[in-house]
């Protein structure tokens, strides 16, 4: 059974559709979004969200954490009180995600290479490979001067722990807020907005030159590029890259695991299949069929 044959197989079920199809590929190029992690409880809305941020969502009827974490606070000290917060929930105290496990499994017997944007720990705490994933969109336990005047990131997290645990009426201390050893400006969480861009040191610089390797390597052959929870907030860095690829190369596929329907374009949708089955599930069910009809 060739690849394009196991598009029209249709007797398969998700999960073993999806096992075969990474059967058959050379190399994989894997996109993770926040729609993985939430698929793993992680999710930024609910009562994990209400549960951490009652204050905050009373002061400012914030409707999810995304929305609250780019809120314009008051000051520096506000913004500290809820990014500290934030980033022990997302970051470092962020448990195990069972499908991150499940998929690491899988990719560990062919060569891939990961790019995500998301920014929580769940590649670390899973034990995956530094040098094959890429955090294009930064991390939540790094931080960048706020005035992004040197390419540099640093990282405190006893400090993150002490603004937890002095903070009052949703304010820090004004001697615990951070600030940029150049310019003195306060420090900001690593990640990228739309005015300024984001602060990227020679750790990003690396990742990057390993994925963008990892695609010069895998530009024709059987490359599946699998997008897994990614929606359609940031494009440019998942979505619209893959969907170039596939189009320039006959021999790839585009396979999407997520339960929202996003239109593809004309000219590679008989390269692609989309999988709506529940994330977490669905790699769970795909590590079961792979290894048991796959890999001795």
């Amino acid at each position: 059974m060739t690849i394009w044959h196991t598009l029209s197989n249709t007797h398969l079920n998700q999960a073993e559709q999806l096992a075969q199809l990474i059967h058959e590929s050379d190399a994989l190029v894997v996109g993770i979004g926040a729609g993985m992690s939430a698929a793993d409880g992680f999710t930024y809305i609910g009562s994990r969200f209400e549960t951490a941020f009652p204050d905050f969502i009373e002061k400012y009827h914030f409707l999810d954490m995304l929305q609250a974490s780019l809120h314009s606070f008051e000051d520096w000290e506000e913004y500290w009180a809820f990014q500290s917060r934030f980033v022990a929930l997302n970051y470092l105290d962020q448990p195990i995600g069972p499908s991150y496990i499940d998929l690491r499994q899988i990719l560990e017997t062919k060569p891939y290479h990961v790019i995500t944007t998301n920014a929580d720990n769940a590649f670390w705490i899973t034990d995956y490979d530094p040098g094959k994933v890429f955090h294009i969109q930064g991390e939540y336990g790094l931080w960048q001067c706020s005035e992004h005047c040197h390419q540099q990131t640093y990282r405190d997290d006893s400090l993150i722990r002490q603004m937890i645990k002095e903070q009052q009426d949703m304010k820090i201390p004004s001697h615990l807020v951070p600030h940029c050893p150049k310019c003195h400006a306060p420090f900001e969480i690593n990640k990228r907005n739309e005015e300024k861009g984001m602060v990227e040191d020679a750790d990003f610089d690396a990742q990057q030159q390993r994925y963008e390797s990892f695609l010069s390597q895998h530009e024709t052959g059987r490359v599946l590029y699998l997008e897994i929870g990614v929606g359609h907030t940031t494009p440019q860095f998942i979505k619209h890259p893959f969907w170039k690829r596939v189009a320039d190369n006959p021999d790839a596929l585009f396979v999407t695991l997520n339960h929202k329907h996003y239109r593809l374009p004309q000219p590679i949708r008989k390269q692609s299949i989309e999988l709506t089955q529940h994330i977490a599930t669905l790699l769970n069910e795909t590590k079961a069929y792979y290894f048991n009809a796959h890999v001795q």
